[in-house]
C-alpha cells in the first residue's frame, strides 16, 4: 500500500477526526500527493511524538556548546567528506524510508527549480551544478553542502548579471518548463530496517550539531544563513509567474536579518517544504500551460 493510499482508506471518526488526514486531504497548499502523504505519515510516527521532545533540547545544547569550542578552536576537526560518510551512515541505518525520500526529493526538486528560474530570465547565461540524487550514495560527495554552494553561487551570478546588463526579473508570457519534472521521481526504494524509525524532524534536529561539528564556523553559519534565501527564490519565482498568491507559506524569515544557529534544524524543515511547495506550483503551471496549447 502507497503512502498516498494509507490516508485515502483511512477512515474518518468525526469524534476523534485525525489531523494528518485533514492536512493530506485540504488541496489549498500546492504540494506532490504522494510527497505529501509521505511527509505526513512520517509526522504522525512514534519517533516524532515522543523521541523529538527529548532530543531536540539535547541536540540545541549541544549547538551552543560546539559554537563555544568553534570560538576557541575555530577549524579543529574539520572534515566535510568525514562528515558526509557520517551523514550517509545516519540515513542509511536510522532514518525513516519516507524521510530518506524526503530529503533525496529536496536536492531533486531544489535544482529544478533553480533551473527553471535561470530559463526565465531572459539574456543570463549561468553555468549550474545540479544535484539529482536517486539513491542515499550521492550522500557521502559532499551533497549537502554542494547543494549550500550552488545555490549561495546561482543567487550571486544571477543578480551580478541582472545588475551588468541593467536588467529585471519579470513576468514571462510563456514561461519555460523544461526544468520541471511533473512525473515521479525516479527514487530508489530507501532502506527499511528495524533500526529504520527516525523520522525526518528527529533527523534533521539530530544531523544539525553533527555538521556543525564537522564544518568549520564560517561554513555552518553560511549553510543555516543560506536557508533565509528561500524567501528570494520564492519573490524571483513569484516575479516570473506574475503571481505570489499562493507563495505566502514560503517563510524563513527576512534574508536580510541572520538568525542564530540554535534552531537551524526546525528552519531546515521549512527549507524542504518551502521547496516542494514552489515546485508543485510550478508542476501545476505546468500543466495548465500544456492544456492551453
Amino acid at each position: 500500500m502507497s503512502e498516498a493510499d494509507y490516508f485515502k482508506n483511512m477512515p474518518h471518526d468525526k469524534n476523534d477526526p485525525n489531523p494528518f488526514l485533514a492536512i493530506y486531504l485540504d488541496q489549498s497548499i500546492p504540494f506532490n500527493e504522494e510527497a505529501k502523504a509521505a511527509y505526513l505519515r512520517d509526522c504522525s510516527s512514534k519517533s516524532r511524538q515522543f523521541l523529538l521532545p527529548i532530543l531536540r533540547p539535547f541536540a540545541r545544547l549541544l549547538i551552543i556548546l560546539l559554537q563555544i569550542y568553534k570560538i576557541i578552536i575555530p577549524k579543529a576537526f574539520t572534515s566535510s567528506k568525514l562528515l558526509h560518510r557520517v551523514l550517509y551512515w545516519g540515513m542509511k541505518n536510522f532514518v525513516s524510508p519516507s524521510a530518506n525520500y524526503m530529503i533525496l526529493r529536496h536536492f531533486y526538486l531544489g535544482s529544478e527549480v533553480l533551473q527553471f528560474i535561470r530559463d526565465n530570465v531572459p539574456g543570463v547565461q549561468i553555468t549550474m551544478n545540479p544535484l539529482k540524487p536517486t539513491s542515499l550514495e550521492p550522500v557521502k560527495d559532499d551533497l549537502f553542502l554542494i547543494h549550500d554552494l550552488n545555490l549561495y553561487n546561482f543567487v550571486i551570478n544571477l543578480n551580478r548579471q541582472l545588475r551588468e546588463n541593467n536588467k529585471e526579473v519579470t513576468k514571462q508570457e510563456r514561461l519555460n518548463f523544461d526544468a520541471i519534472t511533473s512525473t515521479s521521481l525516479p527514487i530508489e526504494p530507501m532502506p527499511r530496517r528495524w533500526t529504520n524509525f527516525l523520522d525526518l524532524t528527529t533527523a534533521i534536529e539530530c544531523f544539525t550539531p553533527v555538521y556543525q561539528m564537522f564544518l568549520t564556523d564560517n561554513d555552518f553559519w553560511r549553510a543555516t544563513n543560506s536557508l533565509q534565501l528561500d524567501e528570494t527564490i520564492g519573490i524571483l519565482a513569484s516575479k516570473i509567474i506574475g503571481s505570489n498568491d499562493r507563495l505566502a507559506l514560503i517563510n524563513n524569515k527576512h534574508p536580510m536579518v541572520p538568525l542564530t544557529t540554535l534552531k537551524a534544524g526546525f528552519r531546515l524543515v521549512l527549507h524542504g517544504l518551502a521547496t516542494e511547495q514552489l515546485h508543485a506550483l510550478l508542476v501545476e503551471l505546468k500543466g495548465k500551460q500544456l492544456n492551453r496549447a
